[in-house]
């Protein structure tokens, strides 16, 4: 019995190890899943993002202040010294906070800035003929006034013949005052974040000439294209007391054209101009709005220590602060009056002799100028019509 009952057991015990056997044998029999030829993918190339564009700035937003003034020349040491006593020094001293609040400050430089030489024309009358030689430290001076750009366009910027007007050039250069005025010199230069051209024009030989309106209007508007603002400033019309009153027609002084200077302002406001300084006469004249852009047809005598005659209504200027929008638009301005006294130089006139005068100077040329003349000073832009004493559709 227990032999027969132990292998039963030991039957079992061997089936039992048969079928352990047989599942780890499916087990290690299983078809295993053969890899798959899988091609590589390349990480896919970056592409570069494009930052968006700056904005384009609102220009009619932006403001810029500039102030003129008319002729100056601070004394001569030729044929005899006719310089100030403390060489110039305080010769500006009480305009140089009006000149020094604008962005941009210009003037007319009658005469030249160099040492020595002989002039390159004759002056046959001594009594009625100047030529003005000017230290070229002087540049120093109207750098420390305040000015930015000067016109060399003028009858006295070749006293000393071209050798002269370079040597002004230079002067001018070493102290950081840009210029225009020779034929093809035009000043070129950024303020207040726009891009400012200034070009000055007369009707002396080898100066860029205003009686060639044609080619004016041409360099004008290529300037106009490539700037925000383009000054343009003239040297131009009749010169005395008799010669306030535009005439709105050629002009001579002792046979020499001196141009149409109200064609001639409008014309290049018309291709392209945003203000248009004049100066020549000696005395002030009238100014106008046209197309939203100020035309201020002569500013006088401001600074002249010798030579030049300051008496009477000839010693009366204004300096004109202009506000222009990033566009060109006139937006507001401003007229500081002076007067000069000999042997001082410009001086503020609280009596604003040349407001008054500009303001009935304006009214009797044009009827409508365009501006509304305040007692403080201030220039107001306004509706202008059709100037009935002219007959002339102005804008």
């Amino acid at each position: 019995m227990c032999s027969a009952s132990g292998s039963v057991i030991n039957s079992r015990k061997i089936v039992a190890h048969l079928a352990l056997l047989a599942l780890a044998g499916c087990s290690t029999s299983t078809v295993q899943e053969q890899p798959r030829d899988v091609a590589r993918i390349e990480p896919a190339e970056a592409v570069p993002v494009e930052s968006p564009a700056p904005p384009i700035p609102d220009k009619s937003a932006l403001r810029i202040s500039i102030a003129s003034v008319g002729d100056m020349m601070l004394g001569t040491d030729y044929p005899e010294n006719h310089l100030p006593d403390d060489d110039g020094v305080s010769f500006l001293a009480a305009v140089t906070p009006a000149l020094s609040s604008a962005n941009i400050a210009f003037g007319n430089l009658e005469g030249v800035l160099v040492d020595g030489g002989e002039p390159a024309k004759t002056c046959k009358n001594p009594s009625a003929c100047y030529l003005f030689r000017s230290p070229t430290r002087y540049a120093k001076l109207y750098r420390d006034a305040g000015f930015d750009v000067l016109s060399l366009a003028n009858n006295h910027a070749r006293d000393f013949g071209e050798d002269g007007r370079t040597s002004t050039m230079q002067a001018l250069d070493a102290v950081g005052i840009y210029h225009s005025g020779r034929e093809g010199d035009f000043a070129s230069f950024e303020s207040n974040g726009l891009k400012i051209a200034v070009l000055a024009y007369a009707v002396t030989k080898e100066s860029n000439m205003m009686l060639d309106e044609q080619l004016a209007k041409a360099t004008v508007a290529e300037y106009s294209a490539s700037h925000d603002i383009v000054i343009v400033t003239f040297h131009g019309g009749a010169e005395g007391v008799d010669a306030t009153n535009l005439p709105f027609a050629e002009e001579e002084y002792f046979g020499e054209p001196r141009g149409d200077v109200v064609k001639f302002a409008r014309r290049m406001v018309d291709v392209g101009a945003d203000l248009v300084i004049g100066h020549g006469p000696h005395v002030v004249r009238a100014i106008e709005r046209y197309k939203d852009r100020l035309i201020a047809y002569s500013l006088g005598n401001f600074a002249t220590y010798y030579g030049i005659s300051v008496a009477g209504i000839k010693g009366i200027a204004p300096i004109l602060i202009t506000t222009l929008d990033g566009e060109g638009r006139f937006i507001e301005g401003e007229i500081i009056s002076t007067i000069q006294l000999r042997p001082d130089g410009p001086s503020i006139d609280e009596k604003q002799r040349a407001l008054n005068l500009m303001r009935g100077l304006s009214i009797e040329d044009f009827g409508a100028p365009g501006v509304r003349f305040e007692s403080d000073g201030r220039v107001i832009p306004i509706e202008r019509q059709t100037n009935p004493a002219h007959g002339r559709r102005v804008y």
